[in-house]
This record gives C-alpha cells, sequence and structure tokens, in this order.
C-alpha cells in the first residue's frame, strides 16, 4: 500500500486528489495538509467529502515517517524548499517549481529564486511525451492545464517536422476554478456569469512552459502567442491552435490515431467531429479533433481536457501510477460526467 501525503488539500487539486485517491485500490492517505485550516477536519471545511482526517500544519519530520509519496499542491517556491528536505521521498509538485529546465525561466515569470535547483533532479510529468522518465523519477513537476491541452494537440505534428513556422497561435477557454479558491472580485458570480474575457494576454505564466517542452519535441526552438479566456463553467478547457502545414489533413489525421492509439486517455475523433469541455468533466480524459483550411494551409487543432483532472490532479495521480510501477489507469477509471 502505497502511503500518500497531500499538502494543500483544501484547494481545489488538493479536494480533487482527496477524491481521486480514496478510490485507489494501492493508496492509504496518511497525511493531509492545509495552511488555513490547521486544526480543523476535512469534514469541517468540505462535507461532502465524509474525510474525517484532522488538516496538519506542513511537519517535515513527520513527512519523512508517515508518506512514500508526497503531493503538493503549493504556493510558488514552497514546494521546492519543502522538497529539498524529503530527499528519500518520491514528489509529485501541482505547482511550478519543478516544470522548467532553466531556473533562470521560472525566477523571471513566477518572482522566486530557487536557490541550488537541479534541472536533471526533475521529470516534466506528461505522460504521452515522457513516461519512461517518469518511471525513474523522483520529483515529478505535473503540467499546467492550459500547456497540457496545448501540447496533447501539437506534439505529434512537431515531433514528425509537419509545421511551416515558428510561431503558435493559440486561444484557449477555461473555466472559473482554474483560478483556484480564493475570495476575489473578478471572479464573483455577478462578474463572471454571462461573460467571457480575455486576461493575462501574451504574458500569461504557462507561455513558458509551453515554449520549453513544444521547442524539445519539435528539435528548434519555437514562441507562442497564447490568450486565455475567463468563461462562464465551473470546470473544463478547450484550446484552439492556428497552424501552417501543407500535409493534408487526412495524412495528419492519420499520424494522430498512430500516435494516440496506445494512450489510454488520449482520444483522436473523427474528422468533422470536435471536442467539447463537458465531455471531459470530472475524468482524466482528453479530446483532439482537428480541420484543415486548404485556402489559407492552416490547420485547426482543438483539444478538450478537464483541468482539475488532466489538467492537475489526475495527470498528477497518473504521474504517481507509472512512478511506482502501476498500471497508469488505475483509480482513473472514472469516465466523464455528462450532462
Amino acid at each position: 500500500m502505497i502511503r500518500v501525503g497531500i499538502l494543500g488539500a483544501t484547494g481545489y487539486t488538493g479536494l480533487e486528489l482527496l477524491r481521486i485517491l480514496k478510490n485507489h485500490p494501492s493508496v492509504r492517505i496518511t497525511y493531509l495538509s492545509s495552511k488555513s485550516f490547521v486544526g480543523k477536519s476535512m469534514t469541517e471545511v468540505y462535507p461532502h467529502s465524509l474525510e474525517e482526517t484532522t488538516l496538519e500544519d506542513i511537519d517535515v519530520e513527520r513527512l519523512k515517517k508517515e508518506c512514500d509519496v508526497v503531493f503538493m499542491a503549493l504556493h510558488a517556491g514552497l514546494s521546492y524548499e519543502i522538497a529539498r528536505e524529503l530527499p528519500n521521498l518520491k514528489i509529485v509538485d501541482l505547482g511550478a517549481d519543478f516544470r522548467f529546465d532553466d531556473p533562470q525561466v521560472y525566477e523571471k515569470w513566477y518572482g522566486k529564486k530557487l536557490e541550488g535547483y537541479d534541472p536533471e533532479g526533475r521529470v516534466y510529468g506528461l505522460p504521452e511525451i515522457h513516461r519512461e522518465k517518469i518511471r525513474n523519477a523522483r520529483i515529478v513537476g505535473n503540467p499546467g492545464c492550459y500547456p497540457t491541452s496545448v501540447i496533447l494537440a501539437l506534439a505529434p505534428l512537431l515531433r514528425e517536422g509537419l509545421v511551416e513556422e515558428r510561431v503558435f497561435v493559440v486561444d484557449s477557454k477555461s473555466g472559473v476554478s482554474g483560478a483556484g479558491r480564493k475570495e476575489s472580485l473578478e471572479y464573483m458570480f455577478s462578474e463572471v456569469n454571462e461573460n467571457l474575457k480575455p486576461y493575462s494576454v501574451i504574458f500569461h505564466r504557462h507561455v513558458p512552459e509551453m515554449e520549453q517542452e513544444l521547442s524539445k519535441i519539435s528539435g528548434r526552438d519555437v514562441k507562442v502567442v497564447f490568450t486565455p479566456h475567463l468563461v462562464p463553467m465551473t470546470r473544463g478547457i478547450l484550446s484552439t491552435i492556428y497552424v501552417k502545414t501543407s500535409e493534408s489533413v487526412e495524412k495528419i489525421h492519420e499520424l494522430y490515431v498512430g500516435f494516440y492509439e496506445k494512450e489510454p486517455f488520449v482520444h483522436v475523433l473523427p474528422l468533422g467531429v470536435y471536442p467539447s469541455a463537458k465531455w471531459c468533466y470530472g475524468s482524466n480524459h482528453a479530446f483532439i479533433g482537428m480541420q484543415k483550411d486548404e485556402r489559407t494551409s492552416t490547420l485547426v487543432l482543438t483539444c478538450a481536457i478537464d483541468n482539475l483532472v488532466k489538467g492537475a490532479s489526475g495527470q498528477a495521480v497518473q504521474n504517481m501510477n507509472i512512478m511506482f510501477g502501476i498500471d497508469e489507469t488505475v483509480g482513473l477509471e472514472h469516465k466523464p460526467i455528462y450532462p
């Protein structure tokens, strides 16, 4: 039985981790922490969780004794400091501290300095791309939600070198839960309901993460022009990417079907069928669709995921399964909730 600790258990990603892991046959949850609710039981914060465990402050010595793996859903910089004190535990970080090869890129975009950062000591945790490295990793930097949808959508095309440019235009829509569980005027019901707005245009923190991974896949430096939008739904991401290519959409579709043929969570839709964010609700599944405008040689790729599952906690559990040599679908078999 794998002993699991969750740091930041009362945020949306922490709560989603708890939901998934409570149904995982190989897991026993031994430690839950929450800075905001120390001393309270999980049921006091979330009665529906039916979890009586008392929420603790972060105690490194107890983590060493009581856990085999620790999931960290914490503020930027904090996961890195705690991980340095846990040299013998496996770690899946749902924040950005272990996503970057270059700590200076992280410092520029997140405003935190990571002293003594070893880029070789962690793996970027997108299983469909880095599965073999994840198997032997001690620390996994779980991908961001937007990058997950964008990288999955572009990876087959870039790996085969079937694009004519190095700049990709990405338009993404996300539900409000992507902002986390916090009090803020801009996320109030009356501000979000029946509304649609862009935010962090060009300068979203997920841009360098996308560029890092897409550049590695393509073997050359690429750039992303990224515009995220907030839409009035709780969960879900739908990303649309525009790419110039001379290949026919039929050949590209065949490539994608082959690339993801053995992937349990990524589904390439038939030509003419496009994904809906609702199809992913509450699940670890991703759906990819495509069409090509022959007049302009522009391929339009679309990818839908649940931002809290494949975009965060579900992918984190998928990574844990791989790290411990378990079938990666265990605990993640549940299908999307619809409608």
